[in-house]
């Protein structure tokens, strides 16, 4: 979704950070920042919920990252575009254990379907209204 997120981000004269714990490619725009964190455990996801604020966006589809940085103030989007909630995430924190709990007993539920183009489509749209809301706010 990176490139969708360019897209909409340079639309609004917002700023990126690609955050990973190795070197990833990014274009190099004023715009975008690339952080490489340490290859430990969850050392992007921590970043990523230390410097979440009420003026962040963060893209992920890992839920327990969605919790930290909802609880941290910031805008959360799944990359199917559907964004997460206060009111949906502990639901969904629950979904994710009975799946973990599944797979640990050798159930075979397979992961997240393909994104779909209607996928992109409500991505890129949700990404649009989220920064027009944000730049209102401020």
């Amino acid at each position: 979704m990176k490139e969708e997120i360019y897209k909409v981000a340079f639309r609004h004269d917002t700023p990126v950070s690609i955050i990973a714990n190795q070197g990833l490619r990014v274009p190099d725009h004023p715009l975008v920042t690339r952080v490489v964190v340490s290859d430990g455990f969850d050392a992007a996801d921590d970043f990523i919920a230390e410097a979440s604020n009420t003026d962040s966006v963060v893209i992920t589809a890992d839920i327990l990252l969605a919790d930290r940085c909802l609880k941290a103030g910031a805008q959360v989007i799944a990359p199917t575009g559907k964004p997460f909630t206060l009111d949906m995430i502990g639901g969904a924190i629950a979904a994710r254990a009975i799946m973990t709990d599944l797979r640990g007993g050798g159930d075979h539920v397979g992961g997240p379907p393909p994104l779909t183009k209607a996928d992109r489509s409500r991505f890129l749209s949700t990404l649009d209204e989220t920064l027009v809301k944000l730049k209102q706010r401020n």
